[in-house]
């Protein structure tokens, strides 16, 4: 699981239906490790927030009353997987 923090940025789903693409948005509060507050941009640029936003972590499934979702890029998934093969390896020695 990847610890949320002010200034990540996250993929926003499900806001639009009109697009397949996610948009983009920088977390600007955080309640707990699956629950924050974003600002973000449409695909025209122009800015939205949504505040008490699920965050997927793709550990669970998602709460079915989740229209609107946030989850994380997949290079951040993928720094994250990389950082702890290393810790699981560094702890193994």
């Amino acid at each position: 699981m990847i610890e949320p923090t002010v200034g990540r940025v996250v993929w926003i789903r499900g806001r639009t239906n009109k697009s397949d693409q996610p948009e983009a948005a920088l977390v600007t509060y955080v309640w707990n490790s699956r629950l924050v507050n974003v600002g973000g941009f449409d695909k025209n640029g122009d800015p939205f927030k949504v505040t008490s936003l699920y965050l997927d972590q793709g550990d669970r499934p998602r709460p079915e009353v989740c229209q609107v979702w946030a989850e994380w890029m997949p290079y951040q998934k993928g720094q994250a997987a990389k950082t702890e093969a290393l810790e699981k390896q560094i702890a193994g020695n």
